[in-house]
């Protein structure tokens, strides 16, 4: 008998908000995401292990963490 199981990630788009990006200073759409991984047995998600959110800048593609509560502020449109 075969078990198969492992871990699944999902990313969510929460948003779109215009901020300035602490990595190259341009004023540009920041795209706020939810990565939310969970283990999965015979590939069906059944356990949350994680869930992280970030904040990425469309204009130099730097990717940042955020706190859950500062995300869930800036996720508009």
């Amino acid at each position: 008998m075969f078990v198969i199981f492992g871990f699944r990630t999902k990313v969510d788009r929460l948003g779109v908000v215009s901020r300035v990006c602490r990595n190259c200073g341009n004023h540009a759409a920041q795209v706020i995401t939810r990565r939310s991984t969970k283990f999965s047995l015979f590939f069906v998600p059944l356990i949350p292990v994680r869930t992280r959110y970030g904040q990425q800048c469309t204009y130099c593609g730097a990717e940042y963490d955020l706190p859950k509560a500062e995300a869930r502020g800036l996720a508009v449109g």
